[in-house]
C-alpha cells in the first residue's frame, strides 16, 4: 500500500511557518506587516494540514507497522500524526491572531512572532519525523525556541529561573533520548522508526530494546513536566496568556505523541510500562489534589495540565493508546479555550461566590460512583465489542462521579436536585458513548491493556476520589496536610535546590541583578552546597 501523502506535501506546513519566522526577522522595526505575513502563511499551513489529514484518512494504516514511504527514510505521516498536525496548526493560527490583539502596543512583538513561527514549524516537523535524529533535534530546538516566548517579559526574574529549570529538564531528556536512540541503532542497525517497529513486529523485543524503551520513557517524563520535574510549568505563568495557551495546548502534549509513535516498542517493555504507570499515577493523584487548593486562574490551569499529563502518560503505560490519542486532542482543545477565555473565568468565579453553592450531600458522594458505574456499563453494553477493559470503565466512573454530586441542606429544592441528577446521568452516558465512538476514528492504533497495572491504577483513582469526597464533607480531617498540599509537597523546592547547585549565580542576566539580590543569591547558594 502506498502512502497517499508525499513527503513534499508533508513538509509544507513546517516550511511555511519557518518562512514566516525568517520574514519577520527581515523586518527592521515593529509594525503590523509581520502579523499579516504570519496570519497568511499560518492559514495556508492549516489548509495543507487539513489536506494531509484527508489523504491519510482515505487509506488508514496501523502506525509504524504496515507502511513507510521509504524504509529507512526520514519522514512519515501517520493518520494520528496528520490529525495532531492539523489540530496544532489550527490552534496555533487562532492563538497567533489572538496574540496580535493581546500584545498590541507591547515592545518586542517582532521577536515574539519569529519565535512563535519557529515553534510551530518545529512541532510540525517533529510530528512527521521517522528518524531518531530528527526527533532529537526537533524536540531540543522546540524547547530552545519556546524559551524565547516563555521569557518574553525579560525583566521578570522568576520567569528566568523557571526557564533555567526547564532547560535543565530538557537537557536531561536529551541525554536519555540520545541513549534510547543509540541502543535502538545498536540493535536494529538503522535510525528509522519504521525499521525499529518492523523489527519488533518480526522478532519481538530484546534486553537492549527494553533498555531503549526505558530511556525513552525517562526522556518523556522530563519533557512532559511530570512530578518531580514539574515546577517550571507552574512558574512560567508569568508569560503572556497566548504563550501559555500554546504551551499547554500544543507543545507539552508532544510527549504523549512520542509515546504513541513508539507504542509497539513500549508495549513489549514491562519496565518502561511500569515507569509510565508509576510516574503517571503519582502525578495525576498528587497534582489533582494540589489543584484543589489553588485560587489563581492560570496557576490552577497549570496544575490541571500537570495532572492531565500524568493521566495521559498513565493511559500509555496501561496500553490504552486510542484513549491517550483522544485525550491529547480533547486536552488541546480544552486548554486552548480556557487560556484564551481566562478573562471570563474571573466573572464566572465571582458569580459562583455570590451564589454560595452548598456542599454535596454525603449520600450523593457515596452513591455517585455506583450510579456512574451502572451508567458507564449500560452505555458500553450498547456496543457489541467493548472498547476497553472493565477496570477502565470503573476508573472512568470515578472520574465522572462529581457530575452526580447533589447539594445538601436545600429544603424545597427536590425538583432542582432531580433535574441536576438526571442531567449528570445523561452527561455520563453521553461521555461514554462519545469515547466509544472515538475508537472508530481511523488512527491505526492497537491497544495492549495490562490487567495488573490496570488494577493498580484503579486503586489509585479510588483513593483520589475518597480524598476529594473527604475534602467536601470534612475538610478539617486533612487540615494538617493542607500546607503540604498547597506547597506541592515541596517536590519542586528540592528540584530547585539541585538546579541552583549547578547554576546558582548565572541563572539571571547580570543587567537584572541588584547588588542586594546578588548577595542573597550567593548566600543561598552557599547554604544549599
Amino acid at each position: 500500500m502506498q502512502q497517499p501523502c508525499t513527503w513534499v506535501l508533508t513538509l509544507v506546513p513546517a516550511v511555511l511557518m519557518w518562512t514566516s519566522g525568517f520574514a519577520t526577522v527581515a523586518f527592521r522595526q515593529d509594525g503590523a506587516r509581520y502579523w499579516r505575513v504570519f496570519t497568511a502563511l499560518s492559514i495556508g499551513a492549516a489548509i495543507i494540514t487539513v489536506l494531509n489529514l484527508a489523504l491519510t484518512a482515505a487509506s488508514p494504516v496501523e502506525m509504524g507497522l504496515t507502511h513507510s514511504p521509504e524504509p529507512g527514510g526520514w519522514w512519515w505521516l501517520s493518520p494520528f500524526g496528520a490529525c495532531l498536525a492539523m489540530l496544532v496548526q489550527v490552534i496555533g493560527t487562532v492563538i497567533g491572531i489572538f496574540s496580535a490583539r493581546y500584545l498590541s502596543g507591547e515592545p518586542g512583538q517582532r521577536r515574539y512572532v519569529a519565535a512563535f513561527s519557529v515553534v510551530l514549524g518545529l512541532v510540525q516537523l517533529l510530528i512527521v519525523s521517522d528518524h531518531w535524529l530528527m526527533i532529537i533535534v526537533c524536540w531540543a530546538m522546540t524547547g530552545v525556541a519556546l524559551e524565547r516566548l516563555l521569557c518574553f517579559y525579560t525583566e521578570r526574574p522568576f520567569a528566568q529561573l523557571a526557564a533555567l529549570k526547564k532547560r535543565a529538564a530538557d537537557r536531561l531528556a536529551d541525554v536519555f533520548l540520545i541513549a534510547a536512540a543509540g541502543l535502538a541503532y545498536w540493535q536494529v542497525g538503522s535510525g528509522s522508526i519504521f525499521d525499529l517497529m518492523h523489527f519488533v513486529a518480526s522478532h519481538g523485543t530484546t534486553p537492549v530494546l527494553e533498555a531503549s524503551a526505558l530511556c525513552l520513557v525517562v526522556a518523556v517524563i522530563f519533557r512532559t513536566a511530570l512530578m518531580p520535574a514539574h515546577g517550571w510549568l507552574i512558574q512560567v505563568m508569568e508569560a503572556p496568556t497566548p504563550v501559555s495557551a500554546l504551551l499547554h495546548a500544543g507543545v507539552v502534549n508532544l510527549g504523549g505523541f512520542v509515546l504513541i509513535r513508539f507504542a509497539p516498542l513500549i508495549s513489549h517493555a514491562p519496565w518502561a510500562r511500569g515507569a509510565l504507570v508509576a510516574f503517571g499515577l503519582m502525578t495525576a493523584v498528587f497534582a489533582g489534589i494540589v489543584m484543589l487548593t489553588r485560587i489563581s486562574i492560570k496557576v490552577g490551569l497549570a496544575w490541571s495540565t500537570v495532572a492531565q499529563m500524568g493521566f495521559m502518560v498513565l493511559e500509555c503505560g496501561l496500553g490504552l493508546y486510542s484513549l491517550a490519542a483522544m485525550h491529547i486532542i480533547g486536552h488541546s482543545l480544552y486548554k486552548a479555550h480556557r487560556f484564551l477565555a481566562a478573562s471570563t473565568v474571573v466573572r464566572e468565579t465571582r458569580l459562583r461566590q455570590f451564589m454560595q453553592a452548598a456542599s454535596p450531600s454525603v449520600v450523593s458522594l457515596v452513591a455517585a460512583p455506583v450510579a456512574a458505574m451502572l451508567i458507564v456499563f449500560l452505555a458500553q453494553s450498547v456496543w457489541i465489542h467493548p472498547n476497553w477493559p472493565r477496570w477502565w470503565s470503573v476508573i472512568l466512573a470515578f472520574a465522572w462521579s462529581p457530575l452526580l454530586w447533589l447539594p445538601a441542606n436545600r429544603p424545597g429544592h427536590a425538583q432542582f436536585n432531580l433535574k441536576l441528577g438526571v442531567s449528570g446521568l445523561v452527561a455520563i452516558a453521553g461521555l461514554t458513548l462519545l469515547t466509544s465512538l472515538g475508537h472508530l476514528l481511523p488512527f491505526g492504533l492497537h491497544d495492549t491493556p495490562n490487567d495488573l497495572l490496570g488494577l493498580l491504577t484503579l486503586t489509585g483513582m479510588a483513593l483520589l476520589y475518597g480524598i476529594q469526597a473527604t475534602l467536601r464533607v470534612r475538610p478539617d480531617v486533612i487540615e494538617p496536610w493542607r500546607r503540604w498540599s498547597y506547597a506541592g509537597y515541596y517536590l519542586d523546592e528540592r528540584y530547585t535546590r539541585l538546579i541552583l547547585r549547578w547554576r546558582a549565580n548565572t541563572w539571571m542576566p547580570k543587567s537584572m541583578v541588584h547588588p542586594a539580590v546578588a548577595s542573597q543569591t550567593s548566600a543561598y547558594a552557599g547554604s544549599v552546597r
